[in-house]
Protein backbone atom coordinates (compact mmCIF):
# COMPACT_ATOMS: atom_id res chain seq x y z
CA UNK A 1 0.00 0.00 0.00
CA UNK A 2 2.98 2.21 0.12
CA UNK A 3 2.08 3.96 -3.20
CA UNK A 4 -1.26 5.45 -1.09
CA UNK A 5 0.33 6.05 2.04
CA UNK A 6 3.39 8.28 -0.25
CA UNK A 7 -0.03 10.37 -0.59
CA UNK A 8 -0.13 10.44 -4.01
CA UNK A 9 -3.81 10.20 -4.37
CA UNK A 10 -4.22 13.43 -2.64
CA UNK A 11 -2.55 15.54 -5.17
CA UNK A 12 -4.49 13.80 -7.84
CA UNK A 13 -6.91 16.39 -8.81
CA UNK A 14 -4.37 18.91 -9.26
CA UNK A 15 -2.26 17.14 -11.32
CA UNK A 16 -4.75 15.40 -13.81
CA UNK A 17 -8.29 16.85 -14.01
CA UNK A 18 -9.12 20.46 -13.37
CA UNK A 19 -13.01 21.17 -13.19
CA UNK A 20 -14.78 20.47 -15.98
CA UNK A 21 -11.42 18.22 -18.14
CA UNK A 22 -13.45 15.49 -17.53
CA UNK A 23 -16.24 16.31 -20.01
CA UNK A 24 -15.77 13.99 -23.42
CA UNK A 25 -13.56 16.41 -25.50
CA UNK A 26 -13.98 14.54 -28.75
CA UNK A 27 -17.23 15.01 -29.83
CA UNK A 28 -19.57 17.49 -31.43
CA UNK A 29 -23.67 17.74 -30.78
CA UNK A 30 -25.38 16.72 -33.69
CA UNK A 31 -29.23 16.11 -34.08
CA UNK A 32 -29.41 16.09 -30.50
CA UNK A 33 -26.76 13.47 -30.01
CA UNK A 34 -22.97 13.10 -29.64
CA UNK A 35 -21.11 12.23 -32.63
CA UNK A 36 -17.37 11.98 -33.77
CA UNK A 37 -15.92 15.04 -35.83
CA UNK A 38 -17.10 13.64 -39.79
CA UNK A 39 -15.61 16.74 -41.79
CA UNK A 40 -12.53 19.23 -41.78
CA UNK A 41 -15.46 21.92 -40.40
CA UNK A 42 -16.19 19.86 -37.33
CA UNK A 43 -12.17 19.32 -36.48
CA UNK A 44 -11.82 23.05 -36.93
CA UNK A 45 -14.96 23.60 -34.44
CA UNK A 46 -13.80 21.48 -32.00
CA UNK A 47 -10.22 23.02 -32.32
CA UNK A 48 -11.60 26.41 -31.12
CA UNK A 49 -13.98 25.13 -29.01
CA UNK A 50 -10.99 23.87 -26.98
CA UNK A 51 -8.72 26.35 -27.31
CA UNK A 52 -6.29 23.82 -28.64
CA UNK A 53 -2.73 25.15 -29.65
CA UNK A 54 -1.10 22.15 -30.79
CA UNK A 55 -2.45 18.66 -32.63
CA UNK A 56 -0.16 15.56 -32.21
CA UNK A 57 -0.12 13.41 -35.52
CA UNK A 58 -0.23 9.80 -34.55
CA UNK A 59 0.78 6.71 -36.49
CA UNK A 60 2.44 2.86 -35.93
CA UNK A 61 5.41 1.61 -37.27
CA UNK A 62 5.66 -2.47 -37.66
CA UNK A 63 6.50 -3.40 -34.48
CA UNK A 64 3.35 -1.37 -33.03
CA UNK A 65 5.49 1.37 -31.46
CA UNK A 66 3.49 4.90 -31.46
CA UNK A 67 4.93 8.00 -33.74
CA UNK A 68 4.28 11.38 -33.06
CA UNK A 69 4.99 14.78 -34.10
CA UNK A 70 3.30 17.75 -33.30
CA UNK A 71 1.86 20.72 -35.52
CA UNK A 72 0.67 24.38 -34.32
CA UNK A 73 -2.72 24.99 -34.85
CA UNK A 74 -2.73 27.28 -37.65
CA UNK A 75 -0.78 23.85 -39.47
CA UNK A 76 -3.89 21.77 -38.98
CA UNK A 77 -5.97 23.15 -42.37
CA UNK A 78 -3.17 22.38 -44.53
CA UNK A 79 -2.08 19.00 -43.03
CA UNK A 80 -6.07 18.17 -43.66
CA UNK A 81 -6.16 19.17 -46.90
CA UNK A 82 -3.02 17.64 -48.05
CA UNK A 83 -1.42 15.87 -45.30
CA UNK A 84 2.00 16.29 -43.74
CA UNK A 85 5.39 15.01 -45.34
CA UNK A 86 8.04 13.56 -42.93
CA UNK A 87 11.27 10.92 -43.48
CA UNK A 88 10.26 7.02 -43.66
CA UNK A 89 13.63 5.85 -43.53
CA UNK A 90 13.66 6.58 -39.72
CA UNK A 91 10.44 4.81 -38.98
CA UNK A 92 10.92 0.98 -38.13
CA UNK A 93 9.83 -1.20 -41.09
CA UNK A 94 9.10 1.84 -43.20
CA UNK A 95 10.47 3.14 -46.56
CA UNK A 96 14.40 2.63 -47.41
CA UNK A 97 16.67 6.18 -47.59
CA UNK A 98 15.79 6.53 -51.09
CA UNK A 99 12.34 6.37 -51.53
CA UNK A 100 11.85 8.11 -48.03
CA UNK A 101 9.14 11.31 -48.57
CA UNK A 102 5.93 10.32 -46.44
CA UNK A 103 3.12 11.70 -46.15
CA UNK A 104 0.52 11.39 -42.81
CA UNK A 105 -2.73 12.54 -43.27
CA UNK A 106 -4.68 12.63 -40.48
CA UNK A 107 -8.41 10.86 -39.95
CA UNK A 108 -10.80 13.64 -38.85
CA UNK A 109 -12.64 10.87 -37.10
CA UNK A 110 -9.77 10.45 -34.69
CA UNK A 111 -10.01 14.21 -33.14
CA UNK A 112 -9.58 14.33 -29.94
CA UNK A 113 -8.19 16.55 -27.07
CA UNK A 114 -5.63 14.68 -24.94
CA UNK A 115 -6.85 15.22 -21.20
CA UNK A 116 -3.62 14.89 -19.16
CA UNK A 117 -2.26 18.25 -20.74
CA UNK A 118 -3.23 21.39 -19.89
CA UNK A 119 -7.09 22.77 -20.41
CA UNK A 120 -5.59 26.16 -21.41
CA UNK A 121 -3.70 26.18 -24.96
CA UNK A 122 -4.73 22.68 -25.09
CA UNK A 123 -3.07 19.96 -27.29
CA UNK A 124 -5.36 17.49 -29.69
CA UNK A 125 -4.25 14.20 -31.04
CA UNK A 126 -5.54 12.97 -34.42
CA UNK A 127 -4.52 9.20 -35.59
CA UNK A 128 -2.78 9.27 -39.69
CA UNK A 129 -3.03 7.57 -42.54
CA UNK A 130 0.43 7.14 -44.52
CA UNK A 131 0.79 8.01 -48.25
CA UNK A 132 3.29 7.69 -50.67
CA UNK A 133 3.51 10.94 -52.49
CA UNK A 134 1.94 9.94 -55.75
CA UNK A 135 -1.18 9.85 -53.27
CA UNK A 136 -1.28 5.82 -53.01
CA UNK A 137 -1.65 4.36 -49.81
CA UNK A 138 1.59 3.05 -48.42
CA UNK A 139 1.91 -0.46 -48.09
CA UNK A 140 4.07 -0.16 -44.71
CA UNK A 141 1.22 1.08 -42.76
CA UNK A 142 0.04 -0.46 -40.10
CA UNK A 143 -3.38 0.62 -40.22
CA UNK A 144 -3.70 0.33 -44.04
CA UNK A 145 -2.99 -3.60 -43.59
CA UNK A 146 -6.16 -3.53 -41.45
CA UNK A 147 -8.52 -1.36 -43.71
CA UNK A 148 -7.25 -3.89 -46.34
CA UNK A 149 -8.41 -7.22 -44.39
CA UNK A 150 -11.74 -5.12 -43.47
CA UNK A 151 -12.48 -4.49 -47.12
CA UNK A 152 -11.99 -8.52 -47.59
CA UNK A 153 -14.59 -9.41 -44.92
CA UNK A 154 -17.16 -6.50 -46.78
CA UNK A 155 -16.56 -8.47 -50.17
CA UNK A 156 -18.12 -11.19 -48.48
CA UNK A 157 -21.06 -9.53 -46.88
CA UNK A 158 -19.50 -8.86 -43.12
CA UNK A 159 -20.43 -5.16 -42.23
CA UNK A 160 -18.72 -5.19 -38.68
CA UNK A 161 -15.87 -6.93 -37.32
CA UNK A 162 -16.43 -5.74 -33.21
CA UNK A 163 -13.67 -6.62 -30.93
CA UNK A 164 -13.54 -6.33 -27.46
CA UNK A 165 -9.63 -6.29 -26.30
CA UNK A 166 -8.79 -7.11 -22.60
CA UNK A 167 -5.49 -5.68 -21.88
CA UNK A 168 -3.52 -6.58 -18.75
CA UNK A 169 -0.22 -4.19 -17.70
CA UNK A 170 1.85 -4.18 -14.65
CA UNK A 171 2.83 -1.00 -12.63
CA UNK A 172 6.52 -0.60 -10.87
CA UNK A 173 7.97 1.80 -8.67
CA UNK A 174 10.12 2.78 -12.04
CA UNK A 175 11.23 1.44 -15.47
CA UNK A 176 14.69 0.61 -14.02
CA UNK A 177 13.69 -2.41 -12.28
CA UNK A 178 10.27 -4.88 -11.68
CA UNK A 179 9.61 -3.55 -8.31
CA UNK A 180 6.32 -3.86 -7.35
CA UNK A 181 3.63 -1.18 -5.25
CA UNK A 182 1.20 -3.97 -4.03
CA UNK A 183 1.27 -7.81 -3.22
CA UNK A 184 -2.27 -7.62 -4.34
CA UNK A 185 -4.17 -10.37 -6.32
CA UNK A 186 -7.63 -11.47 -8.64
CA UNK A 187 -9.76 -8.83 -8.09
CA UNK A 188 -8.49 -7.86 -4.86
CA UNK A 189 -9.83 -4.49 -3.47
CA UNK A 190 -7.42 -3.62 0.19
CA UNK A 191 -4.42 -4.58 -1.00
CA UNK A 192 -5.04 -2.93 -4.49
CA UNK A 193 -2.30 0.19 -3.99
CA UNK A 194 -3.57 1.27 -7.77
CA UNK A 195 -7.00 2.24 -7.55
CA UNK A 196 -6.83 5.69 -7.91
CA UNK A 197 -4.30 5.20 -10.37
CA UNK A 198 -7.04 2.93 -12.55
CA UNK A 199 -9.67 5.39 -11.90
CA UNK A 200 -7.46 8.31 -13.24
CA UNK A 201 -6.93 6.41 -16.15
CA UNK A 202 -10.47 5.11 -16.70
CA UNK A 203 -11.45 8.70 -16.30
CA UNK A 204 -8.81 10.03 -18.91
CA UNK A 205 -10.08 7.29 -21.60
CA UNK A 206 -13.63 8.33 -21.00
CA UNK A 207 -13.00 11.87 -22.12
CA UNK A 208 -11.48 10.76 -25.04
CA UNK A 209 -14.73 9.02 -26.01
CA UNK A 210 -13.41 5.60 -24.80
CA UNK A 211 -15.87 3.62 -23.37
CA UNK A 212 -14.39 1.08 -20.17
CA UNK A 213 -16.75 -1.49 -19.18
CA UNK A 214 -15.17 -2.48 -15.70
CA UNK A 215 -11.36 -2.38 -14.38
CA UNK A 216 -9.91 -5.05 -11.30
CA UNK A 217 -6.78 -5.81 -10.02
CA UNK A 218 -4.99 -8.69 -12.02
CA UNK A 219 -3.89 -12.02 -10.46
CA UNK A 220 -0.18 -11.34 -10.07
CA UNK A 221 1.19 -8.24 -7.67
CA UNK A 222 1.12 -4.98 -9.06
CA UNK A 223 -0.85 -6.49 -12.20
CA UNK A 224 -3.97 -4.52 -13.40
CA UNK A 225 -6.78 -4.44 -16.33
CA UNK A 226 -8.95 -1.93 -17.67
CA UNK A 227 -11.87 -3.21 -20.10
CA UNK A 228 -12.66 -1.46 -23.03
CA UNK A 229 -16.34 -1.97 -24.52
CA UNK A 230 -16.46 -3.63 -28.02
CA UNK A 231 -15.87 -1.86 -30.90
CA UNK A 232 -15.46 -1.73 -34.65
CA UNK A 233 -11.61 -3.28 -35.42
CA UNK A 234 -10.24 0.23 -37.29
CA UNK A 235 -11.63 1.84 -34.24
CA UNK A 236 -10.57 -0.65 -31.83
CA UNK A 237 -7.10 -0.44 -32.90
CA UNK A 238 -6.37 3.05 -32.41
CA UNK A 239 -8.00 3.07 -29.14
CA UNK A 240 -5.47 -0.02 -28.06
CA UNK A 241 -2.77 2.39 -29.06
CA UNK A 242 -4.77 5.49 -27.16
CA UNK A 243 -5.47 2.71 -24.27
CA UNK A 244 -1.41 2.15 -23.88
CA UNK A 245 -0.56 5.81 -24.13
CA UNK A 246 -2.87 6.83 -21.16
CA UNK A 247 -2.47 4.15 -19.08
CA UNK A 248 1.80 5.37 -18.89
CA UNK A 249 0.69 9.16 -18.79
CA UNK A 250 -0.91 8.56 -16.10
CA UNK A 251 1.45 6.37 -14.48
CA UNK A 252 3.96 9.19 -14.86
CA UNK A 253 1.32 11.82 -13.26
CA UNK A 254 1.60 9.54 -10.57
CA UNK A 255 5.43 8.82 -10.43
CA UNK A 256 5.18 5.62 -11.06
CA UNK A 257 5.67 3.52 -14.31
CA UNK A 258 3.51 1.49 -16.38
CA UNK A 259 4.56 -1.71 -18.51
CA UNK A 260 2.86 -3.67 -21.21
CA UNK A 261 5.71 -6.46 -21.11
CA UNK A 262 4.61 -9.79 -21.01
CA UNK A 263 6.21 -11.45 -18.76
CA UNK A 264 7.86 -9.07 -16.50
CA UNK A 265 7.83 -11.14 -13.51
CA UNK A 266 9.42 -14.64 -13.01
CA UNK A 267 6.96 -17.35 -11.20
CA UNK A 268 3.66 -15.13 -11.60
CA UNK A 269 1.60 -14.19 -14.10
CA UNK A 270 2.37 -12.64 -17.39
CA UNK A 271 0.14 -9.82 -18.82
CA UNK A 272 -1.72 -11.01 -21.87
CA UNK A 273 -4.64 -9.34 -24.18
CA UNK A 274 -7.73 -11.85 -24.62
CA UNK A 275 -9.42 -10.27 -27.96
CA UNK A 276 -13.35 -11.26 -27.78
CA UNK A 277 -14.50 -10.76 -31.76
CA UNK A 278 -17.52 -11.37 -33.62
CA UNK A 279 -18.73 -10.73 -37.29
CA UNK A 280 -22.24 -8.86 -38.33
CA UNK A 281 -23.97 -8.76 -41.31
CA UNK A 282 -25.63 -5.17 -40.47
CA UNK A 283 -27.48 -5.84 -37.03
CA UNK A 284 -27.18 -9.78 -37.14
CA UNK A 285 -24.51 -11.22 -35.53
CA UNK A 286 -23.18 -14.21 -38.04
CA UNK A 287 -21.43 -16.04 -35.49
CA UNK A 288 -25.39 -16.88 -33.43
CA UNK A 289 -27.67 -19.80 -34.21
CA UNK A 290 -30.35 -19.85 -31.07
CA UNK A 291 -31.15 -23.62 -32.59
CA UNK A 292 -27.56 -24.79 -32.10
CA UNK A 293 -26.01 -26.78 -28.52
CA UNK A 294 -23.58 -23.89 -28.60
CA UNK A 295 -25.32 -21.37 -29.93
CA UNK A 296 -22.76 -21.18 -32.72
CA UNK A 297 -23.72 -21.05 -36.25
CA UNK A 298 -21.73 -22.67 -39.39
CA UNK A 299 -20.03 -19.57 -39.72
CA UNK A 300 -18.69 -18.82 -36.27
CA UNK A 301 -17.29 -22.49 -35.95
CA UNK A 302 -15.66 -22.42 -39.31
CA UNK A 303 -14.42 -19.16 -38.09
CA UNK A 304 -12.67 -20.75 -34.93
CA UNK A 305 -11.38 -23.61 -37.02
CA UNK A 306 -10.07 -21.22 -38.90
CA UNK A 307 -7.93 -19.54 -35.87
CA UNK A 308 -7.09 -22.98 -34.47
CA UNK A 309 -5.67 -24.09 -37.99
CA UNK A 310 -3.97 -20.78 -38.48
CA UNK A 311 -2.43 -19.40 -35.25
CA UNK A 312 1.08 -21.06 -34.74
CA UNK A 313 1.69 -18.98 -38.38
CA UNK A 314 0.33 -15.92 -37.31
CA UNK A 315 1.61 -16.23 -33.68
CA UNK A 316 4.58 -14.33 -34.80
CA UNK A 317 2.37 -11.12 -35.00
CA UNK A 318 0.15 -11.88 -31.67
CA UNK A 319 3.20 -12.26 -29.46
CA UNK A 320 6.08 -10.54 -31.01
CA UNK A 321 8.72 -10.44 -28.69
CA UNK A 322 11.51 -12.50 -26.84
CA UNK A 323 9.80 -11.60 -23.56
CA UNK A 324 6.40 -13.25 -25.13
CA UNK A 325 7.41 -16.67 -24.67
CA UNK A 326 8.47 -16.43 -21.06
CA UNK A 327 4.51 -16.23 -20.92
CA UNK A 328 3.37 -18.66 -23.47
CA UNK A 329 3.97 -21.16 -20.80
CA UNK A 330 1.82 -24.20 -18.79
CA UNK A 331 1.00 -23.46 -15.46
CA UNK A 332 0.18 -19.39 -15.61
CA UNK A 333 -3.21 -19.54 -17.06
CA UNK A 334 -1.51 -18.39 -20.56
CA UNK A 335 -3.00 -20.88 -23.58
CA UNK A 336 -0.18 -22.91 -24.89
CA UNK A 337 -2.79 -25.70 -26.42
CA UNK A 338 -4.68 -25.23 -29.45
CA UNK A 339 -8.15 -26.18 -28.99
CA UNK A 340 -11.49 -24.78 -27.60
CA UNK A 341 -13.93 -24.74 -25.61
CA UNK A 342 -16.99 -22.64 -23.93
CA UNK A 343 -15.59 -22.35 -20.11
CA UNK A 344 -12.38 -23.63 -20.40
CA UNK A 345 -9.77 -21.60 -19.76
CA UNK A 346 -7.06 -23.38 -20.25
CA UNK A 347 -7.98 -23.44 -23.98
CA UNK A 348 -6.82 -21.46 -26.55
CA UNK A 349 -10.29 -20.34 -27.72
CA UNK A 350 -13.27 -19.83 -25.35
CA UNK A 351 -17.06 -19.33 -26.49
CA UNK A 352 -18.08 -17.21 -23.21
CA UNK A 353 -21.06 -18.81 -21.65
CA UNK A 354 -21.77 -15.02 -19.45
CA UNK A 355 -24.95 -14.79 -21.50
CA UNK A 356 -25.91 -18.46 -23.08
CA UNK A 357 -28.48 -17.97 -26.36
CA UNK A 358 -27.89 -13.97 -26.35
CA UNK A 359 -27.53 -12.77 -29.83
CA UNK A 360 -25.64 -10.07 -29.08
CA UNK A 361 -23.27 -11.63 -26.74
CA UNK A 362 -21.99 -14.39 -28.53
CA UNK A 363 -18.62 -14.14 -29.74
CA UNK A 364 -15.32 -15.99 -29.83
CA UNK A 365 -12.25 -15.04 -27.17
CA UNK A 366 -8.81 -15.92 -28.44
CA UNK A 367 -6.55 -15.79 -24.94
CA UNK A 368 -3.00 -15.99 -26.55
CA UNK A 369 -2.21 -12.25 -27.64
CA UNK A 370 -0.59 -10.44 -25.12
CA UNK A 371 -0.82 -7.09 -24.76
CA UNK A 372 2.59 -5.73 -26.63
CA UNK A 373 1.46 -6.68 -30.51
CA UNK A 374 0.78 -3.89 -32.77
CA UNK A 375 -2.91 -4.26 -32.89
CA UNK A 376 -3.88 -3.31 -36.33
CA UNK A 377 -1.66 -6.29 -37.16
CA UNK A 378 -2.84 -8.54 -35.12
CA UNK A 379 -6.54 -7.69 -35.94
CA UNK A 380 -6.07 -8.60 -39.79
CA UNK A 381 -4.29 -11.78 -38.81
CA UNK A 382 -6.83 -12.92 -36.90
CA UNK A 383 -9.43 -11.90 -39.68
CA UNK A 384 -7.45 -13.28 -42.06
CA UNK A 385 -7.40 -16.62 -40.51
CA UNK A 386 -10.73 -16.74 -39.62
CA UNK A 387 -12.25 -15.94 -43.07
CA UNK A 388 -10.06 -18.61 -44.27
CA UNK A 389 -11.63 -21.33 -42.18
CA UNK A 390 -14.95 -19.80 -43.46
CA UNK A 391 -14.01 -19.78 -47.41
CA UNK A 392 -12.73 -23.44 -47.15
CA UNK A 393 -15.42 -24.86 -44.75
CA UNK A 394 -13.13 -25.95 -42.09
CA UNK A 395 -14.68 -28.63 -39.87
CA UNK A 396 -14.08 -27.70 -35.96
CA UNK A 397 -13.89 -30.63 -33.33
CA UNK A 398 -16.25 -30.35 -30.45
CA UNK A 399 -15.07 -28.68 -27.88
CA UNK A 400 -12.77 -29.64 -24.96
CA UNK A 401 -13.82 -28.86 -21.76
CA UNK A 402 -11.48 -30.37 -19.07
CA UNK A 403 -7.80 -28.85 -18.12
CA UNK A 404 -5.95 -29.15 -20.83
CA UNK A 405 -2.86 -28.79 -18.33
CA UNK A 406 -3.44 -32.18 -16.91
CA UNK A 407 -3.38 -34.30 -19.56
CA UNK A 408 -0.40 -36.61 -20.31
CA UNK A 409 1.29 -36.23 -23.35
CA UNK A 410 0.15 -39.09 -25.01
CA UNK A 411 -3.53 -38.00 -24.14
CA UNK A 412 -2.98 -34.88 -26.28
CA UNK A 413 -1.37 -36.61 -28.87
CA UNK A 414 -4.19 -39.02 -29.11
CA UNK A 415 -6.78 -36.04 -29.42
CA UNK A 416 -4.59 -33.81 -32.07
CA UNK A 417 -3.90 -31.26 -29.72
CA UNK A 418 -1.21 -29.24 -30.99
CA UNK A 419 1.23 -25.87 -28.92
CA UNK A 420 1.80 -22.55 -29.61
CA UNK A 421 5.35 -22.00 -30.34
CA UNK A 422 7.86 -22.38 -27.25
CA UNK A 423 10.34 -19.79 -28.87
CA UNK A 424 10.58 -16.13 -30.78
CA UNK A 425 12.94 -18.36 -33.48
CA UNK A 426 9.99 -20.99 -33.58
CA UNK A 427 7.45 -18.67 -34.26
CA UNK A 428 9.64 -17.03 -37.09
CA UNK A 429 10.09 -20.14 -38.99
CA UNK A 430 6.64 -21.24 -38.66
CA UNK A 431 5.87 -17.63 -40.43
CA UNK A 432 8.20 -17.83 -43.12
CA UNK A 433 6.18 -20.29 -44.65
CA UNK A 434 3.01 -18.59 -44.32
CA UNK A 435 1.02 -17.38 -47.25
CA UNK A 436 -1.89 -16.91 -44.96
CA UNK A 437 0.28 -14.26 -43.04
CA UNK A 438 1.81 -12.76 -46.45
CA UNK A 439 -1.78 -12.18 -47.30
CA UNK A 440 -2.39 -10.68 -44.37
CA UNK A 441 0.29 -8.12 -43.75
CA UNK A 442 0.89 -7.76 -47.35
CA UNK A 443 4.45 -8.25 -48.77
CA UNK A 444 6.56 -5.48 -47.62
CA UNK A 445 5.54 -5.71 -44.03
CA UNK A 446 5.74 -9.60 -43.68
CA UNK A 447 9.16 -9.26 -44.98
CA UNK A 448 9.97 -6.33 -42.76
CA UNK A 449 8.94 -8.29 -39.76
CA UNK A 450 11.06 -11.11 -40.71
CA UNK A 451 14.06 -9.32 -40.92
CA UNK A 452 13.59 -7.04 -37.91
CA UNK A 453 12.37 -10.37 -35.54
CA UNK A 454 15.23 -12.43 -36.82
CA UNK A 455 17.42 -9.24 -35.69
CA UNK A 456 15.82 -9.53 -32.23
CA UNK A 457 16.26 -13.03 -31.79
CA UNK A 458 19.64 -13.00 -33.16
CA UNK A 459 20.82 -10.31 -30.26
CA UNK A 460 19.03 -12.13 -27.10
CA UNK A 461 20.81 -15.47 -28.70
CA UNK A 462 24.30 -14.11 -28.49
CA UNK A 463 23.31 -11.64 -25.11
CA UNK A 464 25.42 -13.58 -21.52
CA UNK A 465 22.14 -13.52 -19.46
CA UNK A 466 22.36 -13.44 -15.55
CA UNK A 467 20.88 -16.58 -15.28
CA UNK A 468 23.74 -18.33 -17.36
CA UNK A 469 26.21 -16.37 -15.26
CA UNK A 470 24.49 -17.32 -12.12
CA UNK A 471 24.16 -21.12 -13.02
CA UNK A 472 26.95 -21.84 -14.80
CA UNK A 473 29.82 -19.49 -13.47
CA UNK A 474 30.32 -21.49 -10.37
CA UNK A 475 30.53 -25.01 -12.00
CA UNK A 476 32.02 -25.00 -15.13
Amino acid sequence: MELLDRGIGAIRVALIFEPGLSLNRSLRMKGGRMERARDIKDVLELVKEHDVSFVRLWFSDINGMLKSFAIPVHELPMALEEGMGFDGSSIKGFARIDESDMLARPDVSTFTVLPWRPKEKAVARMFCDIYEPDGSPYKGDPRFVLKKALEKAKTMGYTHFYLGPELEYFYFKSDKSAEILDEGGYFDYPMDAAEDLRRDTIMALEAMGIKVEYSHHEVAPSQHEIDLRYADALEMADMVMTYRVTVKEIARKYGVYATFMPKPLFGKNGSGMHTHQSLFIGERNAFFDPNDKYHLSDVGKHYIAGILTHVREITLVLNQWVNSYKRLVPGYEAPVYICWARRNRSALVRVPMYKPGKESATRIELRSPDPACNPYLAFSCMLHAGLKGIIERYPLPEPLETDVYHLTREEKSKLGIKELPGSLIEAIELSEKSELLKEALGEHIFNELIVSKRVEWDEYRTIVHPFELEKYLPML
